[in-house]
């Protein structure tokens, strides 16, 4: 009897440290070094599962929709995405914004044209949700000329550089300096200052140039 009591006092004890040590074991997938556990990577009989690689976004032309490097085809209301090298392509995409220009951020100063983009639904897309969203794209001509160069008569921003002429409504409107454009220059913005005290002493005219330097000091030609 008592050699039948000493070896259940044996089994009991190897029963109770056979479930600590199983308690201390970590999961299959291990702890992270904050604590949280790791998600499962064993599958059946300890095999390792297949971890399928993250889906990868295809680089180059059409990956996004008129991205910042692409180029785009002749036209300002109608055009496509097509490869830089191409002889289809015009313009050079230096800027994208998603929105309005009204509301988005400001074009490169030296922007030639401006694409307004709406909201389209292609069979393939940025992110093939089959979602192109609004926005609009900041272009430079591949090649001269460059209406949005300094003086060039054109583009969607004034900058220092460029002339005007009084439109005679109390608005001035751009024109080219070298007087190719429909109208002569009357005037030539020489300074972007913060404000009005700033221009030097013969500035005839203030321009609104936004930004950060908002005003802009103009002479007459």
């Amino acid at each position: 009897m008592r050699e039948r009591s000493g070896v259940g006092v044996v089994c009991g004890l190897l029963v109770l440290l056979g479930a600590l040590l199983t308690g201390c074991q970590s999961p299959a997938g291990g702890v992270a070094e904050d604590g949280r556990l790791g998600e499962q990577t064993t599958g059946r009989a300890g095999e390792r599962a297949a971890v399928s690689p993250a889906p990868t976004r295809p680089s180059g032309y059409g990956a996004v929709f008129l991205a910042v490097g692409e180029c785009s085809s002749f036209g300002t209301t109608s055009f496509t995405e097509v490869p830089c090298s191409g002889e289809r392509a015009a313009a050079r995409v230096a800027a994208r914004h998603d929105g309005t220009v009204r509301d988005g951020p400001r074009c490169p100063s030296t922007t030639d044209f401006v694409l307004h983009i709406s909201e389209q639904r292609p069979a393939s897309d940025e992110d093939g949700d089959g979602v192109v969203p609004r926005g609009y794209a900041c272009m430079r001509n591949l090649q001269p000329p460059h209406p949005g160069d300094p003086g060039g008569g054109g583009g969607p921003r004034t900058i220092v550089g460029d002339c005007v002429y009084g439109s005679g409504d109390g608005q001035v409107r751009e024109t080219a300096c070298d007087g190719t454009g429909r109208r002569e220059p009357e005037y030539k913005v020489v300074r972007a200052v913060a404000e009005r005290a700033d221009c030097p002493g013969p500035t005839a005219l203030y321009v609104r140039l936004g930004g950060k330097r908002p005003v802009g000091c103009a002479r007459p030609l």
